[in-house]
């Protein structure tokens, strides 16, 4: 009898384990053509069958990353370390925990003209090539320039990189972690004396693109949204932190990242494609089917798309010009402070500060000693 139930138990592990390795959807699940099917067999027709829609996505994702309850927020204080001036705005080192032992990494940026109320952006990094994250040039620019603007600017560090080394970043719950790591990131960017609740943004690229996406899906505290170079109607995202948990699809019930990216709804956003990697499309399948969306509000004033054909999947200057004026208009910053003579936006003011320069943990600074470390335990931990 020990033996049946032994092997009973094993079945039913094995068998949930399969239908839940089924229902991801990793990469290019779909080829562009059944992307594009997708979406034409998913417009929809009125406002009151988009909302039951959205219901359904949201549910889908909340459950899919086994958060449809999020963990209770840890009470330490932030660790804020480290300020430098620099041409008008300043830099400091942060952590704080997002789960007990768990510590979030990044840095802020906050403009140095003193202002009644400051707008903040969230600023997630992708993978890329370059391990550098958040420490990376197109992170500096992009941070610095905004907290120029007159934005507080928060940038973490994705799960294994800068900073975050309590486990690597391909932990089958990075999907999870990641999006309690961003709430939490949103938590403490509202938490900031003088941040106006009402004027709360989020950006990023590639992967960042995914965060930028999934929080503004998830949580309406997000105002304004700037994914770029990810949303695409046939690619799903190629890492576990994307798609390695069942976020898109269980049993009968599919969706992909452009219905994820329509809940922005009505609230403003900007789509930033290129020409060579999967938002290649944009133009013809994945914006229009967002315009459908955004006119169901009779807002579709408020989503609009800079495309690139002939660039490449970054966050380049080019679009980061397009991101700057899209956030100056519905954040209310100033555009003009980081204008030059001939109408261009000039990042040259800031200054790409070294890697050490940026670090939260170091010998001045170490990390916790309650601190979770290693693949197992965080797995544990988020189990």
């Amino acid at each position: 009898m020990k033996a049946v139930l032994i092997f009973s138990f094993f079945t039913l592990f094995f068998t949930t384990a399969l239908m839940a390795q089924n229902d991801l959807c990793v990469g290019s699940y779909f080829t562009e053509a059944q992307g594009k099917t997708f979406i034409d067999n998913h417009i929809p027709g009125s406002l009151s069958y988009w909302k039951q829609r959205v219901g359904a996505i949201q549910n889908r994702i909340r459950e899919g990353m086994e958060l449809e309850t999020m963990p209770a927020r840890p009470s330490s204080a932030p660790i804020i370390h480290s300020k430098k001036i620099m041409d008008g705005y300043s830099v400091e080192n942060v952590a704080f925990e997002s789960l007990p032992g768990i510590y979030v990494t990044g840095n802020l940026y906050r403009p140095l003209k003193e202002q009644k109320s400051y707008a903040g952006i969230l600023s997630p990094h992708g993978h890329w090539n370059d391990p550098s994250g958040r420490f990376h040039e197109q992170m500096q620019k992009r941070c610095g320039t905004l907290a120029r603007m007159g934005a507080i600017v928060f940038a973490w560090d994705m799960i294994g990189y800068g900073d975050s080394k309590q486990c690597q970043h391909r932990i089958p719950k990075a999907l999870k972690l990641q999006t309690i790591n961003s709430t939490r990131a949103l938590d403490f960017l509202l938490s900031l004396p003088g941040v106006d609740p009402n004027r709360i943004a989020i950006t990023g690229a590639s992967g960042g693109g995914t965060q930028t996406f999934l929080l503004t899906a998830i949580d309406p505290r997000i105002k304004v949204s700037v994914p770029c170079v990810m949303v695409s109607a046939h690619f799903f995202g190629g890492c576990v932190c994307e798609s390695g948990m069942p976020i898109h699809k269980k049993g009968d019930f599919q969706t992909n990242n452009v219905e994820i990216a329509g809940i922005a709804a009505p609230r403003p956003m900007l789509l930033i494609s290129d020409g060579d990697d999967w938002t290649r499309n944009n133009p013809k399948v994945e914006y229009p089917f967002l315009q459908k969306v955004y006119r169901l509000y009779n807002k579709t004033n408020q989503v609009a798309l800079a495309h690139f054909a002939n660039e490449q999947h970054d966050y380049g200057p080019s679009k980061r010009n397009a991101m700057y004026p899209f956030m100056a208009k519905h954040l209310k910053l100033n555009l003009k402070a980081v204008t030059n003579s001939k109408g261009e936006v000039d990042e040259s003011p800031v200054k790409i500060l070294r890697i050490a320069e940026l670090t939260v943990f170091d010998n001045q600074h170490p990390l916790p000693a309650n601190a979770v470390i290693g693949d197992e335990a965080v797995m544990q931990l988020l189990d």
